[in-house]
């Protein structure tokens, strides 16, 4: 993506790190990546997937998929056939909405390789994808059944894709949640640096945490969730200075005007709900993952309100490493809500007199109810985990 990428790429192109894989970067004309990347991939892509407003749909991006999307696919396509060569017998995996043609130009010149495409995003009903260009629409279908296997993190979104094909599917199409490392959190957990954030935490923590921890992405549907914060507090005086809302953001795709405006107006309503209730937000946008493990230790409500969601990691990562029986608040339009919405409290993500109502519910739900919620999300976590969705791809392949 930047010039000090394609330096790297020049220098180590398929080289073998430590832990014994060979790595292979993938060098694109600059001017095309950046028009495959915001503005084909991000923001239209994106937000068709996500029903988001504002996706550029005109002649920028037609002309973006065309000297962008096009090309980069193309790209890729040659190292993976260049690879197959160096190892014929190889299985190629490719991975969400950025690569779409990729899988029917590799198939175009390797027929006999086996290829499976995991798209983590959610794959909106067919209404979704009618602001696409008719052509486009039949290229990313096309470039997705040059597949043996398609899949999905949930039944909802496979259950659209079959949708907009229209009829009989002559691949097969999977639906399976990916997991957390169990492992990979415990050891955090213990991490001296992660510890030492946690104690930060204990001693400015208020009564009563909402915890969030997301991207600066229009998907996340941040804004509502402070508008939530404030009405429960406005519903609720016995709430105010005992209920802090901690927001822990990561910057996300910021050369992108949707996404440079979407973080101004976190930062405008977290300012407006912090003059009106002092101490109710603690807004902190950075990349600071440690930061994030050490608040899911301590959070008591976790809110999951996104718009929409292929899965939403958060949501497992959270709960698993919390120590308070916290309460989980998660859209019905996060594609975890299949597995653990009959443990969460679930809120549609467009209603913030009702996330405002599952606030309170989350601040004075009994301790029993909530430890049994909680250790129920726990044990799915720890059984249901990263180990066991890689083995269901490779048994949807052998399949």
């Amino acid at each position: 993506m930047t010039e000090e990428d394609r330096a790297v790429a020049r220098e180590r192109d398929g080289a073998t790190d430590e832990a014994g894989y060979r790595l292979r970067l993938v060098e694109h004309e600059p001017d095309a990546y950046e028009r495959f990347y915001t503005v084909a991939a991000n923001p239209t892509l994106w937000f068709v997937h996500h029903r988001l407003p504002g996706a550029d749909v005109g002649a920028r991006f037609t002309d973006a998929w065309r000297h962008g999307y096009v090309p980069v696919n193309e790209g890729f396509a040659r190292a993976v056939v260049e690879e197959l060569e160096r190892a014929p017998g190889a299985t190629v995996f490719v991975h969400d909405y950025h690569l779409y043609l990729a899988p029917r130009l590799i198939r175009a010149r390797r027929a006999e390789v086996r290829m499976s495409h995991f798209i983590h995003i959610p794959w909106p009903d067919p209404d979704a994808w009618a602001v696409l260009p008719g052509a486009i629409r039949g290229e990313i279908l096309d470039g997705l059944l040059a597949n043996d296997v398609v899949g999905f993190h949930t039944g909802r979104w496979r259950r659209n894709f079959l949708a907009a094909l229209g009829g009989d599917c002559p691949i097969r199409v999977t639906a399976h949640p990916i997991g957390i490392d169990p492992g990979e959190f415990d050891r955090l957990r213990r991490d001296a640096k992660v510890v030492e954030r946690e104690r930060e935490l204990a001693a400015t923590r208020p009564d009563f945490l909402v915890l969030r921890v997301d991207r600066t992405d229009p998907a996340k549907n941040v804004v509502r969730g402070f508008e939530a914060l404030a009405l429960a507090l406005e519903r609720h005086p016995e709430l105010r200075g005992r209920m802090r809302m901690l927001a822990l953001l990561d910057p996300s795709r910021l050369d992108i005007p949707q996404y440079a405006a979407y973080r101004d107006e976190i930062e405008r309503e977290a300012a407006a709900v912090e003059a009106r209730f002092p101490g109710s937000v603690d807004l902190r946008i950075a990349d600071d993952f440690t930061q994030s493990v050490a608040a899911y230790t301590h959070y008591d409500a976790l809110l999951v309100n996104a718009v929409y969601d292929g899965l939403n990691l958060v949501s497992k990562e959270a709960p698993y490493v919390n120590e308070r029986d916290g309460v989980l608040i998660l859209s019905a339009n996060a594609g975890s809500v299949e597995e653990l919405g009959r443990w969460a409290v679930t809120v549609d993500p467009f209603d913030v007199s009702g996330q405002a109502d599952a606030l309170h519910r989350a601040f004075t739900m009994p301790a029993d109810e909530r430890r049994r919620r909680a250790e129920s999300i726990r044990e799915h976590v720890r059984t249901h985990d990263q180990s066991e969705w890689i083995a269901a791809q490779l048994a949807d392949l052998e399949g």
